[in-house]
């Protein structure tokens, strides 16, 4: 996998499993504009390969992410609020932050977020988007926007109501508060709370680990339906589920998972084929 040089993550792929780390913990890992244009770099190539099968991403020092790093307003990103032209300017610079987070939601693998400290303002954009998340004791998630003025706007208000009760969603919006881990659990934002970061970062890679060996084109399945219907009628996505399990049925990796079950041992399945793009 070729990949411009980092320094906003660190990345690696071992065993099928991807792994994404913040590494800017002097900087409490804020999202600078090289971290924006990093991320959105290396989830692409890794919606193109095959050899990563699931991606846990997780970072570095105290705390997992503050969010926007603020300084770069007014200097690198101008947000001009003193015409219609400017307003509307402000319009498509969010849609492209978006869309990068919304890259870890259509990517074709399962992203597992490992989070320690605080995870804050944009760092919440970004744990929505993930597929599951897991936390460390001393963790919390706080909607800081509201702190600044401003409404939370890169996916946050969109993808929290889907995982956890909407009046929850409402006070972290309207206050600003500290949400603690043990309360994301209690609420279902997280999966499970660890003692600690390397405890967390371990059953991440363990959860990961029971992935890879599942057969890819059936996590891909399993992804596209359940996205799905968190968004249509269950009639819809019945629907969907049928032409999905069409597609991509094969009695070959049937019964090669139930020769391996029997046999003890670990099945083998073909990664998901590569894509190139139409001008490649």
């Amino acid at each position: 996998m070729t990949l411009p040089a980092l320094s906003r993550f660190e990345f690696s792929v071992h065993d099928h499993i991807a792994h994404l780390v913040l590494c800017r913990p002097q900087a409490m890992n804020t999202m600078d504009p090289a971290f924006w244009r990093e991320l959105d770099a290396v989830l692409a190539q890794l919606h193109r390969d095959t050899d990563a099968r699931v991606l846990v991403i997780s970072s570095t020092g105290k705390h997992f992410s503050a969010g926007m790093a603020l300084e770069v307003f007014g200097t690198s990103i101008q947000m001009d609020d003193q015409s219609p032209e400017g307003r509307a300017a402000i319009f498509d610079l969010l849609a492209g932050l978006q869309a990068t987070f919304t890259r870890l939601e259509t990517l074709r693998i399962p992203v597992i977020a490992a989070i320690q400290g605080g995870c804050i303002g944009g760092a919440v954009d970004l744990v929505t988007a993930a597929c599951i998340r897991y936390a460390s004791q001393e963790a919390f998630f706080c909607i800081q926007e509201i702190n600044i003025g401003l409404v939370a706007d890169v996916g946050t208000l969109q993808r929290l109501p889907k995982l956890v009760p909407l009046g929850v969603v409402k006070e972290l919006a309207y206050t600003g508060r500290r949400m603690p881990a043990a309360r994301a659990r209690e609420v279902g934002l997280v999966n499970e709370v660890f003692e600690s970061p390397a405890a967390c970062l371990d059953g991440a890679m363990a959860c990961a680990r029971e992935i890879a060996t599942k057969p890819p084109v059936a996590i891909w399945g399993s992804k596209q339906v359940i996205d799905y219907a968190r968004e249509h009628t269950t009639h819809d996505s019945l629907r969907q589920m049928g032409w999905v399990q069409g597609a991509i049925w094969s009695n070959a990796h049937v019964r090669e998972a139930v020769s391996a079950l029997q046999a003890k041992r670990a099945a083998a399945f073909p990664s998901l084929a590569p894509l190139r793009e139409f001008g490649d």
